[in-house]
């Protein structure tokens, strides 16, 4: 396999990942259990966020891409339609803060209509 497909194949992990903490909420939803497997994901999206750390699938893909030849994210489909999504330009500290509280309130939403439903049925 090529530098260059496992690149892409972290890029897809990592939009997916991303996917997971954003939405993974809803998954316990569905089906309770399944929160454990989304509460470890959202705790380590909401630390990123406001330390302002990165991810570290970003450096792996780019050392990936480095030692495939290439210099940067131009090229294949899954860099052109995914790519602006995980790195978005004119990401600030402000608006990367906001992301962070964003998926605090969204995922607290999410989990009192889980907890609320799993009660309901409950009874």
């Amino acid at each position: 396999m090529s530098w260059r497909l496992l690149a892409d194949a972290v890029l897809a992990i990592h939009f997916a990942f991303i996917l997971l903490v954003v939405f993974g909420g809803l998954l316990a939803v569905w089906r309770w259990r399944l929160a454990w497997l989304h509460l470890p994901a959202l705790a380590w999206g909401i630390w990123i966020q406001f330390t302002g750390r990165i991810c570290p699938l970003t450096p792996l893909e780019n050392r990936l891409r480095l030692l495939g030849g290439e210099a940067g994210y131009s090229g294949s489909f899954i860099e052109h339609y995914l790519l602006s999504l995980i790195y978005p330009d004119g990401l600030t500290r402000s608006l990367q803060l906001g992301l962070g509280l964003g998926l605090i309130v969204f995922n607290a939403l999410v989990y009192a209509w889980a907890w609320w439903r799993r009660r309901r049925h409950a009874r």
